[in-house]
């Protein structure tokens, strides 16, 4: 059954070693960020790195977790009242009043365009009850999503020593993110006017990237004495979204221009596997057919550098025989994807169609046309 597989597979494998436009020669560019990374958001494989694991503040932009924790815990049309704690809070402010109450949506707007500080902490205590359990909450996510060098201790980034991530933990984060409809339209807003509190408040977006990058989309700024100047940021092109981070950078609009050109210049998405591709074949046992095909459960795509040198390999994990019946849809193993000897994407094999068992009737059946093609 393995042969078989591995067959159909190569198959797929040759289309993809087909000629490709030769990479630029140069490597990834240089920076002078403390750390920089550069991922496709979908994959979140690292494009480029510098300095990306090295512990760093991030001022601001730690608001991207603060923002995905609201979309993701909280209903965003409700409306939430103003604690004491988030009134007069130092540095970039919605300037929220005591008392007054917004939408969710509204401090989200306040908080990923103008920085909001006090919108962070409003945000934080409506979902933990206190700024110290609502980082505890943001610990627990960065985890999930893979990170192991970030600790959040506020949920705006205001300087405190022990409140760090690293370029490539941030990315990771900004990826995540990017995943939601709600995030993305936010942080791609230029401009934004509330719709609730004691007044209406326009909000204008600080990220250039949006109107000085073809195909920019997001995410955040930020800025701290200790932190440097902070960004993390976005931009799609032909259905390929990079996500970026630069941490004390002196220079954040160009190298992150710089490093966005460089991923769409030297990379491309690529699909290794459609949903619904017949991989192979899995032996069946007492049904009304012998056989049943075995497919994807879902498309794998995956940025390939575009001058052919990434090496591909695939890895089956599937069951080579089964008792009928099998209804289809059924999971039957995986199929995992390594990029140059490093597990990437992985997807469920499952059954292609759904074979009865075979009963007395069927064998009846068979014998009777087997007689009669005699």
């Amino acid at each position: 059954m393995k042969r078989l597989f591995a067959f159909a597979l190569a198959a797929l494998l040759a289309v993809l070693a087909a000629p490709q436009p030769a990479r630029a020669a140069e490597d990834a560019p240089e920076t002078k960020a403390g750390g920089a990374a550069l991922m496709e958001a979908g994959s979140m494989r690292l494009l480029a790195g510098i300095n990306e694991h090295e512990r760093l503040p991030m001022a601001s932009t730690t608001k991207v977790m603060t923002a995905l924790l609201a979309i993701e815990r909280c209903d965003l049309e409700g409306m939430v009242k103003i604690p004491d704690q988030a009134v007069g809070v130092e540095g970039s402010s919605m300037y929220l009043c005591k008392g007054e109450s917004l939408r969710m949506m509204d401090l989200l707007y306040g908080l990923m365009l103008t920085s909001g500080n006090d919108a962070a902490v409003a945000i934080a205590i409506e979902i933990a009850g206190t700024v110290e359990d609502f980082a505890a909450l943001m610990n627990a996510r960065a985890a999930e999503i893979g990170c192991t060098d970030t600790n959040f201790v506020t949920p705006n980034g205001l300087h405190n020593a022990e409140h760090y991530t690293t370029a490539y933990d941030l990315c990771l984060i900004a990826c995540e993110a990017m995943q939601s409809e709600v995030f993305r339209q936010i942080v791609s807003t230029d401009y934004y006017q509330t719709r609730s509190g004691d007044r209406t408040r326009t909000l204008k977006n600080k990220n250039r990237i949006l109107w000085q990058y073809d195909g920019g989309n997001g995410i955040k700024t930020g800025y701290t004495k200790a932190a440097g100047r902070c960004l993390v940021f976005s931009a799609e092109r032909s259905g390929a979204q990079l996500v970026g981070v630069v941490l004390n950078c002196p220079d954040m609009w160009e190298e992150a221009t710089a490093l966005l050109d460089y991923g769409f210049e030297n990379y491309r998405v690529s699909r290794l596997l459609e949903d619904n591709t017949r991989v192979g074949h899995v032996a069946v046992l007492g049904g009304e057919k012998n056989g049943l095909e075995v497919r994807a459960k879902e498309d794998i795509l995956y940025p390939l550098a575009i001058d052919g040198t990434d090496k591909l390999r695939w890895e089956l994990d599937c069951v080579q025989e089964l008792r009928a019946p099998v209804a289809e849809g059924t999971p039957l193993g995986e199929l995992r994807l390594y990029c140059n000897e490093k597990q990437v994407l992985t997807t469920e094999l499952l059954a292609a169609e759904t074979i009865a068992a075979a009963d007395y009737g069927f064998y009846l059946n068979e014998i009777l046309s087997r007689f009669g093609a005699a």
